[in-house]
């Protein structure tokens, strides 16, 4: 499984950092982004299978629907 934020749909309410804070921050623009992205040009971060579940938490928990889940 893989992790993106979408920047053009993110607000930065940082419900993505509460749940799932070891994949999530909140970057210099005031934006969700992955932490360590394996994918630099796209931003994409490979998700452990131990985040997982907290990664489809806070895509589910998301308001304005942001953080895509690549399976």
């Amino acid at each position: 499984m893989k992790a993106r934020v979408k920047k053009d749909t993110c607000i930065g309410c940082g419900a993505c950092t509460t749940i799932a804070d070891q994949i999530f921050q909140i970057g210099d623009d005031g934006l969700a982004e992955v932490m360590n992205p394996t994918e630099k040009d796209e931003k994409i971060q490979e998700i452990p299978k131990e985040d997982q579940e907290n990664v489809m938490d806070a895509a589910e928990s998301c308001p304005t629907g942001a953080i895509e889940v690549i399976e």
